[in-house]
């Protein structure tokens, strides 16, 4: 109960600045929130912060345990084939289930059937996480996997934009944040932690990264094939975020509707460690019980976070982006930076990331200069999407040349930092930016650009998320190596103006 209240505290600590930014412009003359709405978003701020408290708890007792068990397990048989096999039908199966996904689908039906694009994605992040520990075991540089691979995306981006299917184009990209949501990333990483802990060599720290990052490739990869040869234009209706007058009945029939999407998707990682754990796991009743006490606290979590995020902070955010869009350009541009560096902060599967990262790395790494690389990273790639709305132009201009700077920082910085950057990419981009953030952004589209350029101009907001602290920790990295090399000729320096009385003394 102790760790519990912890949580809650650090939970609360997170969501208060943003919390209070609302609260502050709703004193304004510019903002006229009426009482329904700041009901609804008061007991989703309420359900926000225990929801957080209770998935990191879960988190720690079982989604890191069951993938560190699994992945250690799996690669002790010595079994290359079973291991790539499980990998590629846990990736799967967990993709299909993944809630985002379905919300995905459902808006990208004109062109493509809904089925079909979510086992597209699901092929693609099993085929991705494949790709991830095989980079494991062949002990493969992941800034030369991800030059690839992101070479290839580029090239499918142009190709979608010469076909005139440019309209999905910010589409794939957010879909590669989209699915590497707070259930599968905390269990990918520690899968990638337990499966370098036992095949990995010496670098084995390094390898531990990455696989969130090549999981989030797979979905863009699919979405941009299925782009490339559907012919159709694609419409998109601008949701209903009017808030009922009937608060209670909406968070009821939200909680319902969640709480069955998160049995299906948490259901799958469960039942795929009881079968590992019949066959080669064996651990021992006390272990399977604390597991079993941390997968109700992450459901509960995850059941009450996500309900408060949809039903309380979806409609503030698109009255916010559009009353903001009315008031002055250049304050929205702010504002948008303010709510980036602020929304990380609530992000729960950032605290598990950055936990992760300093144990890792054995403090290498700490959880603070995390923090603030993600939070400066998410702040300007929010400011960035305003600006894009404002303007109206391509998401390309920011992609190609953002992807690029990241990947040439990549060959200048030591690989575990290549490897927890683009991991935090995919996990700066959960339901916090897809539940507040993108709803802000279609609220400022709406209000500057109409109705029709939501998809071209609002989405891609969660693509620039994910690809912000790619190069923030990078550069993270690399001033850790400036910094390492002054100190090294500083002491050279020392040393050799040194006179020759004083080593014959020290001698």
């Amino acid at each position: 109960m102790k760790e519990l209240k912890s949580k809650i505290i650090e939970a609360l600590i997170s969501a208060l600045p943003i919390t209070a930014i609302v609260y502050l412009l709703s004193l304004t003359p510019w903002f006229n929130f009426s009482g329904a709405e700041l009901i609804t978003f008061t007991v989703g701020a309420v359900m926000l912060v225990l929801g957080i408290g209770l998935f990191n708890m879960g988190a720690d007792l079982a989604m890191t345990p069951i993938g560190t068990h699994v992945g250690s397990g799996l690669s002790r048989q010595k079994n290359l084939p079973l291991l790539l096999g499980a990998c590629f039908g846990l990736g799967l199966l967990i993709t299909v289930a993944e809630p985002d996904l379905q919300v995905l689908a459902n808006q990208v039906k004109a062109v493509m059937n809904g089925t079909v694009l979510i086992y597209a994605v699901g092929f693609g992040v099993g085929a991705f996480l494949v790709v991830s520990v095989l980079k494991i075991v062949f002990r493969k540089s992941l800034s030369h996997i991800l030059m690839l691979f992101y070479m290839l995306l580029f090239a499918l981006a142009l190709l979608l934009v010469v076909r005139g299917n440019a309209s999905l184009l910010p589409v794939a990209f957010d879909s590669g944040g989209v699915t590497t949501g707070p259930i599968t990333v905390p269990f990918i990483m520690a899968l990638g932690v337990g499966i370098s802990a036992i095949l990995g060599d010496r670098r084995s720290k390094d390898n531990s990264f990455g696989l969130v990052a090549l999981c989030s490739v797979g979905p863009i990869l699919a979405v941009l094939l299925l782009g490339v040869f559907s012919k159709n234009d694609l419409t998109y209706t601008v949701p209903d975020y009017t808030v009922s007058e009937d608060v209670a009945g909406a968070f009821t029939n939200t909680l319902i509707h969640t709480s069955k999407e998160v049995a299906i998707a948490l259901g799958m990682i469960v039942l795929f460690f009881l079968v590992c754990n019949i066959f080669f796991l064996k651990l021992s009743k006390r272990q399977l019980l604390r597991i079993a006490i941390g997968v109700v606290f992450t459901y509960i979590g995850l059941v009450v976070f996500l309900t408060g995020v949809n039903v309380g902070f979806m409609p503030i955010g698109y009255k916010l982006g559009s009353e903001l869009a009315k008031i002055s350009k250049p304050f929205l541009v702010l504002f948008g930076v303010v709510a980036g560096v602020l929304v990380v902060l609530a992000e729960p599967a950032i605290h598990v990331l950055n936990s992760q990262v300093e144990e890792v790395t054995g403090g290498l790494v700490k959880k603070k200069s995390m923090l603030i690389g993600l939070c400066i990273g998410v702040g300007a790639a929010l400011g960035l999407s305003i600006i894009r709305i404002i303007y109206d132009f391509s998401l390309v201009y920011y992609v190609i040349p953002g992807y690029f700077i990241s990947l040439a920082l990549s060959l200048f910085v030591p690989p575990i930092y290549t490897g927890i950057a683009f991991d935090s990419g995919g996990v700066a981009s959960g339901p916090m930016t897809s539940g507040f953030i993108l709803p802000l952004a279609v609220g400022c589209c709406v209000s500057l650009q109409g109705p029709d350029a939501v998809l071209r101009d609002a989405f891609g907001v969660v693509a620039l998320v994910a690809m912000a602290p790619l190069i923030t920790i990078q550069l993270l990295g690399f001033r850790g190596i400036v910094a390492d090399r002054r100190s090294e000729r500083r002491a050279m320096k020392r040393i050799l103006d040194a006179d020759d009385q004083q080593i014959i003394n020290f001698l």
